[in-house]
């Protein structure tokens, strides 16, 4: 029997506090600009957790956005993999804690660490698993809270970031169910030399990036990985439906959708709004366009990240 990993429900969630470039410049007395942030990352606002609130709190909001859009009970899920660079605790995983805010007691439940690249590596587990019939119904959830990573007197860093959850709710569906449609596959890779470009350090940890050196690995990189899913697939860019790409920076947005010869409708952005929220950018972003109707049944998306590892990877799924 041939299995496949259906996409049957997406959600979202984003903190409510909002903090626009203007208000983040006055209340940390950073020397920049809306004018400034915009020009360089796309970025308008960025939303931030409340005191107390954990990335386990936000990707619950999100997961039971993704099963209800599914029309399935939590009773039915096999098991929580969730991607986080901002877990709850060292332990117990950030799944685990989900999975009782979800009141879920079957299954499993173990987190993922492959920073902004997160959420494509976690989804790349989860298919595998239910490929190879350990589970039939998985929540892939990416939550971050990144808020609490920031230098706030590092303008060059704290202005890109911030907090959300984003969960896809995949189950297992027989060839003959699943048509074309489904996870069609997942592409991962790292390379630790160059780990030292974008990293959490010191007590306590903040994060510290090299912008320059990150953008040229993120432009090639992603070109190489795309082709690299298309190959696989016997597939082409004008197969490509929608690019739902890691928000990171709009210009790194701008030039992977210039590559795949993409009109700019066809990509979906939300680096403005959410600014970069890491593991959780891709399906916040994903949710919210199968919120609105952009994505509809049949549509061949493309997702694509890069980050701390370095890592970086792309998956290819026709919802």
């Amino acid at each position: 029997m041939t299995l496949r990993s259906l996409i049957a429900g997406t959600g979202g969630y984003l903190p409510d506090t909002v903090l626009d470039n203007d208000a983040l410049a006055e209340r940390y007395g950073l020397d920049t600009s809306d004018a400034w942030i915009q020009e360089r990352t796309g970025i308008r606002q960025r939303h931030l957790a409340a005191p107390g609130q954990m990335a386990s709190d936000l990707g619950a909001f999100a997961a039971r956005e993704a099963l209800e859009q599914a029309g399935i009970d939590a009773g039915a899920v096999d098991g929580i993999i969730v991607a986080t660079a901002t877990p709850d605790a060292v332990f117990p995983s950030t799944a685990a804690r989900l999975q009782a805010k979800l009141g879920i007691t079957q299954g499993f439940a173990f987190d993922v660490a492959a920073a902004c690249t997160g959420f494509v590596y976690a989804l790349s587990v989860a298919d595998a698993m239910i490929r190879a019939g350990q589970a039939r119904c998985v929540l892939v959830v990416g939550a971050e809270v990144f808020s609490r990573l920031m230098d706030w007197t590092d303008r060059g860093t704290c202005v890109l970031f911030g907090d959300g959850a984003g969960a896809v709710l995949l189950r297992a569906a027989e060839a003959a169910e699943a048509g074309d449609r489904g996870v069609l596959s997942c592409h991962l890779h790292a390379d630790g030399r160059h780990g030292d470009i974008l990293q959490v350090e010191g007590t306590p940890g903040l994060l510290r990036m090299a912008g320059r050196d990150v953008f040229r690995h993120a432009v090639s990189k992603l070109a190489a990985v795309v082709d690299e899913a298309l190959a696989a697939n016997n597939l082409s860019t004008s197969d490509v439906a929608w690019l739902v790409p890691h928000q990171a920076n709009l210009r790194i947005i701008d030039a992977m959708g210039r590559k795949l010869g993409l009109p700019a409708e066809r990509v979906v952005v939300a680096v403005d709004r959410h600014a970069n929220t890491s593991a959780a950018s891709i399906p916040l972003a994903l949710a919210e366009a199968a919120r609105d109707g952009r994505i509809n049944r049949g549509d061949l998306v493309l997702m694509e990240a890069i980050g701390g590892g370095l890592t970086w990877g792309a998956a290819l799924a026709r919802f």
